[in-house]
């Protein structure tokens, strides 16, 4: 039996209306992956809707809009009905999404904790398949500098410049800083990698008369500080 058209759905059904009538806060997670994936498709025989195939996308991902953020190419266009065309609208929506969330905080908010840190860098580190080393800048009232790249790595390792570090915290005038990385695997442990790092950074920092509030490290949508842990 074939499947129905979006055109054909009840008025109620249809996303782009809902969306319009009732805000995008109505709609559920595969009424708005429907709209970005506009169109339906044929698949198996069968003639689907673009909510068919938003449930199918969404089905292998485990219903996990984490993991869909996580999601190749490749990794999309396994579902069934989804070509290329539609697996990088969804894609640059995600990405969308991640930089929208990175633009709020981004403006001079006032760094007190960890968890002000990470809502700073995780909208940028949460959903990386590798290690990137970031350091938050901070001015002598705390509030936000600039958040910037130190390094990039593999899937379970990046290497870090400490002089790259210093030169970044100078250069932006900062009084204080906060380092943070990713873990890709999830696990919020520090390696002892991580517990060396930090002590060079902080040795480091220590000749310029610049302080290490605290490093974070991002799994996922949580997050491990080495201050609120004592290992600062």
């Amino acid at each position: 039996m074939d499947h129905l058209t979006i055109k054909q759905l009840s008025a109620d059904d249809r996303p782009r209306e809902k969306l319009r009538d009732k805000g995008a806060q109505a709609l559920s997670d595969s009424e708005l992956l429907a709209i970005l994936i506009s169109t339906g498709a044929c698949a198996g025989g069968q003639r689907l809707t673009a909510i068919d195939l938003a449930r199918r996308v969404l089905d292998l991902f485990g219903g996990n809009l984490h993991q869909l953020g996580r999601a190749t190419i490749a990794d999309l266009t396994a579902a069934p009905g989804i070509g290329e065309a539609k697996a990088i609208t969804i894609l640059a929506a995600m990405e969308f999404g991640r930089r929208r969330a990175a633009a709020e905080p981004l403006q001079r908010k006032r760094i007190r904790c960890g968890a002000d840190a990470f809502d700073v860098v995780g909208p940028h580190l949460s959903d990386l398949d590798h290690e990137e080393f970031w350091v938050v800048m901070l001015n002598a009232s705390g509030r936000l500098i600039e958040a910037r790249t130190i390094s990039r790595g593999e899937v379970d390792k990046t290497l870090v410049d400490v002089r790259a570090v210093a030169e970044a915290a100078i250069t932006s005038k900062a009084v204080s800083l906060i380092a943070a990385h990713n873990h890709p695997s999830g696990s919020l442990q520090p390696s002892p990698y991580d517990r060396q790092i930090t002590k060079r950074i902080t040795d480091a920092l220590d000749l310029f008369g610049i302080r290490l509030d605290d490093h974070i490290i991002v799994g996922g949508r949580s997050y491990f500080s080495f201050a609120d842990n004592g290992l600062l």
